[in-house]
């Protein structure tokens, strides 16, 4: 787990490196295992296995007694040393979208005098986190290291939101799960003032009455062909690493060749490599990578380096079949000369669910944590650098709730394709007859739904989450839930109805707040990738592989910025995202494509997701045994074991809500017994946070 942390302070100076005053006492204290980036009067530090490149500091030179003006850059940035030179001086004078725009996964500091500036990505895969502390404010890119520093308590209510409406911001707030630990919304930046804090976005916003001007869906595709090549491209050129020293390879292994014998041992292979599932998304990544052209170093300009082939990792699950065709065109698409392909064969161990026991404690709980396991697997025979396709299909796909907005813009012919593929997708029944009218009247009926009215009805509608849950079975029983300002999330069904009502509460405060308010189908879609990219996020840290880095260039600011660019006339449309990627790849020189390509692969996780918790089920009946959860009122424990047992036997309910309950259920375990603290000094805090391993009880509130 790599994080930054420093903070500002009223006082000018300390005296030491890192000291702090607790009401003008001065004192030291500095996170464990840290590098300092710059001291005082406003420290930064970087703490945990950075990689030297991944460390960059630029300082302007200025006149005698001018204020200090320099930037850090944490993370892979593909910008040179000049252009975060200019990125300063435009961050100087106020123009903080600059430090946004370079290609790469990073997170930028700026320190002009006393005024501190950390800028947030924009998708949330990179968040930025503060807290009051020591007359001042502290700020990390980990909420963990932050409640450490407080001593911090549990958050319920955060959590109670978190598992009734994962997707909805308004509910969420700023919050985290540690009390007094705020974290700042994706696109926005922290601007920080000898102590006082501010928080403004950089992004422009488009405006709810009058329409954005539709862009040509020719330069937007090459927008984003152009931004996912450098987004490649600048991994590809930064500096390779060989993975640390391991324990020696123990020799011939019957039935293992040394690419086995590594990934048990826990080493990643030296180079570059990429997942390759046969579907659109990561293998857009992998045939970019390896045949990236214009590169310096490689043979006729092509492959990742001279003599170097790209390392592809298949993951197939044998106890999960309906792979076949998936794995048909993964094959066809590795027989390229650049790519060395690598297919990881799992049965039940790698099922989700497997080694819940087994982990390590995340910064917060996410539904990735019952598949650290699978993840990791695949993840230990990969590359030291590797690209992952998540984030894709929120970055590029349409959200239902989009339907309505084109509505609001007057495009109702746009409407026919998306509506005709759901209804095909019912089959042919009588009630795919009626899909098309009642897609229509819920698009229409949101396009007409103010924000406050909207958020009202979902705070109503909440409480009887539990009792009154529909089975979403169908892709278009799922578009019509979409088509809300706010829903519940697939865990809400087993919350307590005092949970839900608190959740509820919080919508109808934050229906009153004023808010400038973005159309249903764009927040939506922003809101849905902020969860997911919050989802990547834990899991790189749950599944982590030491000397390891996983790149997700969908998550970059400027593919997500890219794809933004697209007309929503062309998102809607059935197979949108294969069909962009398609020409993205045709654009990069690549037309060879194998039949099939792009198809959805969904069906298959769910299988996998059902056997696992099958599988798994003794562990997870004595997970839900005696849960933290329940101590703080928002489950029974009764009502989990007996829908753990359902889902096991087929009953259709949603495994995605059993997963999110599992995974906060097991990051709480290992949250309470937990030991050690992050920080020391004469001045470090004397308890962790959730002092003394224990889950405050859950407060009666009355709605």
């Amino acid at each position: 787990m790599r994080w930054l942390v420093g903070w500002s302070s009223i006082a000018a100076s300390f005296g030491t490196v890192g000291a702090v005053g607790h009401h003008g006492e001065g004192r030291t204290v500095h996170p464990v295992g840290s590098q300092l980036l710059w001291g005082d009067p406003d420290p930064l530090w970087a703490v945990g296995d950075w990689r030297p490149d991944e460390i960059r500091v630029v300082t302007v030179a200025t006149p005698e007694g001018a204020p200090t003006t320099r930037l850090a850059v944490l993370g892979c940035c593909g910008a040179t040393d000049e252009q975060l030179r200019v990125g300063l001086l435009a961050a100087r004078g106020g123009a903080l979208r600059h430090l946004t725009a370079w290609p790469g996964s990073y997170t930028a500091v700026v320190q002009i005098g006393r005024r501190i500036t950390v800028a947030g990505d924009l998708a949330g895969a990179r968040p930025v986190f503060h807290t009051p502390w020591a007359n001042g404010t502290a700020y990390a890119t980990a909420a963990l290291p932050l409640a450490d520093l407080i001593e911090a308590q549990l958050d319920i209510g955060h959590l109670a939101a978190l598992l009734a409406c994962p997707e909805t911001p308004e509910a969420l707030g700023d919050g985290t799960p540690y009390a007094g630990v705020k974290r700042i919304p994706p696109g926005h930046a922290l601007i920080l003032r000898e102590g006082s804090r501010e928080i403004t976005g950089y992004e422009a916003v488009a405006s709810l009455a009058v329409a954005a001007p539709q862009a040509d869906p020719v330069s937007a595709v090459e927008g984003v062909r152009d931004a996912l090549v450098e987004a490649v491209r600048a991994r590809l050129t930064a500096p390779r690493h060989a993975p640390e020293t391991l324990p020696p390879d123990p020799g011939p292994v019957p039935g293992m060749g040394p690419a086995e014998r590594r990934a048990a041992r826990g080493a990643p292979v030296p180079g570059i490599g990429a997942d390759l599932s046969g579907g659109s998304a990561s293998a857009t990544l992998a045939l970019l990578a390896s045949g990236l052209p214009g590169l310096p170093g490689t043979v006729l300009g092509h492959a990742t380096g001279a003599g170097e082939r790209l390392l592809a990792v298949t993951f197939n699950d044998l106890s999960a079949p309906g792979r076949e065709d998936e794995m048909e065109r993964a094959r066809a698409i590795a027989a390229s000369p650049r790519l060395h392909h690598v297919v990881v064969a799992a049965g039940e161990e790698a099922l989700p669910y497997a080694s819940l026991e087994s982990g390590p404690l995340t910064d917060e709980p996410a539904p990735s944590l019952v598949v650290a396991e699978r993840h990791r697997r695949r993840l230990s025979a990969g590359s030291a650098d590797h690209f992952v396709g998540h984030g894709a299909r929120q970055v590029l796909d349409a959200h239902p709730a989009r339907l309505a907005d084109l509505l609001m813009d007057r495009r109702r012919r746009h409407l026919l394709r998306p509506v005709a593929a759901l209804a095909r997708a019912e089959g042919p029944s009588t009630h795919s007859l009626f899909v098309p009218l009642a897609v229509y009247r819920a698009a229409r009926r949101l396009a007409r739904t103010s924000y406050r009215t909207g958020l009202e009805t979902a705070a109503s509608l909440l409480p009887d989450a539990n009792r009154d849950a529909p089975d979403l079975d169908t892709p278009a029983d799922a578009s019509l839930a979409s088509l809300a300002w706010s829903r519940p999330g697939p865990a809400a069904r087993w919350l307590t109805g005092e949970a839900l009502a608190e959740v509820s509460v919080r919508l109808q405060e934050a229906a009153l707040r004023p808010a400038f308010v973005q159309r249903p189908g764009e927040a939506r879609a922003r809101a849905a990738l902020a969860r997911h990219a919050a989802d990547q996020r834990i899991l790189e840290q749950a599944a982590e592989i030491r000397s390891q880095r996983l790149h997700a260039p969908y998550l970059d600011n400027q593919v997500v910025r890219a794809a933004r660019a697209l007309p929503e006339s062309l998102r809607v449309q059935p197979g949108a995202r294969a069909a962009i990627l398609r020409r993205v790849l045709a654009g990069a020189g690549i037309h060879d494509l194998p039949p099939g390509w792009g198809t959805p692969s969904q069906a298959t996780s769910t299988a996998a997701g059902r056997i696992g918790l099958r599988t798994a089920l003794p562990e997870l009946i004595a997970l839900f045994d005696a849960p933290l959860l329940a101590d703080a009122g928002l489950v029974e424990a009764r009502v989990v074991r007996k829908a753990l047992r359902a889902a096991s036997e087929g009953e259709p309910l949603p495994l995605d809500g059993l997963a999110e309950l599992a995974s906060t259920e097991l990051w709480l375990r290992r949250l309470v017994t937990r030991r050690g603290t992050c920080w020391t000094g004469t001045a470090a805090p004397r308890q962790r946070a959730v002092a003394g391993g224990v889950v405050p009880a859950r407060r009666t509130l009355q709605p």
